[in-house]
């Protein structure tokens, strides 16, 4: 079979390879997903790069997210095991994770319905508990992880204000809903955010960028609020000065999602099910801008790697049943 192999680390389009290699063998209690789709993630860069908190052994294959098909003929979801990431013609995942794939989308979104929405899910409602009528703030909107927090923040009756960093991806945040859309390379994001809530601030900020736009965040955050900290895609981490936090009353969260397969991975199987029922009612449904074949993998990780995507890019493979 095809599969993209990473044998030293560095960009993705520089380390990743196709390469003809033998189909994986599950071990116990894994199954033999053959690829129906496979969404890029913002960590498969930084798998490739050496930097993700996980560090598969080399040579490996990104892809940390699949809708794939079971021998026995099931439509699952699942993250793939690694060092046998989803960016092939087959991989494997552990059993006891898997998930059936909702009947309303189809592959790419499928596949897209899990670790940006499970993240968004377990940041709005889990950790913020944001509520409807409240005020939700996000970063990167147009991108795989900010698009989920918009349409989860819709679904959940948030008004929802937007920050992008250009105007294609501003029209993009539009088109998802955003009721207010801040164009950082354009617009002072503090002051438009103040302009938009009367002086108030926001009650949620969902971060998946760090640096800059955590500052930000600080000046926005109204009394009482909460900043959800997901990832730092801008790569840099910042040093939040707690005093700020004490003298305005606002809470700083953090997330791992992964942490909650080990921990409570009955809270995964429970949000799959709300999300596939906001799936059915059509409340949220997935952004894929772009599905490549899997001969194109490395230029597309590259391109979400340098923050120049929208939405989900999904790798379908052409024949995936090819030994």
């Amino acid at each position: 079979m095809q599969a993209w192999q990473v044998h030293e680390n560095g960009e993705p389009n520089d380390v990743m390879r196709l390469r003809e290699v033998d189909r994986p063998t599950p071990a116990a209690g894994q199954v033999l997903l053959r690829v129906r789709a496979a969404n890029i993630n913002f960590p498969d860069a930084l798998l490739c790069r050496g930097q993700y908190q996980i560090r598969p052994p080399l040579p490996f294959t990104p892809g940390v997210e699949v809708c794939g098909e079971t021998e026995d003929g099931r439509r699952v979801i699942a993250n793939p095991a690694l060092p046998y990431g989803g960016f092939a013609e087959y991989t494997v995942a552990d059993a006891a994770a898997v998930l059936p794939a909702p009947d309303s989308l189809d592959d790419a979104e499928a596949a897209a319905l899990h670790i940006g929405y499970q993240t968004g899910w377990f940041g709005l409602h889990r950790r913020a508990g944001l509520q409807a009528g409240e005020t939700l703030l996000v970063h990167a909107a147009a991108g795989g992880v900010g698009s989920a927090a918009v349409q989860l923040g819709k679904a959940a009756g948030a008004a929802v204000i937007g920050v992008v960093g250009g105007a294609e991806k501003a029209a993009v945040a539009r088109r998802l809903g955003c009721d207010v859309v801040v164009d950082r390379r354009a617009q002072d994001v503090v002051a438009t955010v103040k302009e938009a809530t009367g002086g108030r601030g926001v009650d949620v900020v969902y971060d998946p960028v760090g640096g800059e736009a955590y500052t930000q965040s600080t000046k926005v955050v109204a009394f009482e609020g909460r900043i959800v900290v997901v990832g730092f895609a801008g790569g840099t981490i910042p040093s939040p000065a707690l005093n700020h936090a004490l003298v305005k009353n606002y809470s700083i969260l953090g997330l791992h999602w992964g942490l909650y397969n080990t921990r409570n991975p009955k809270l995964i199987e429970h949000c799959h099910e709300q999300l596939t029922a906001l799936a059915a009612t059509g409340a949220v449904k997935p952004l894929v801008s772009e599905r490549v074949p899997l001969d194109e993998a490395a230029a597309a990780v590259q391109r979400v790697a340098d923050g120049r995507s929208t939405g989900r890019i999904a790798i379908v493979p052409q024949d995936g049943a090819r030994a």
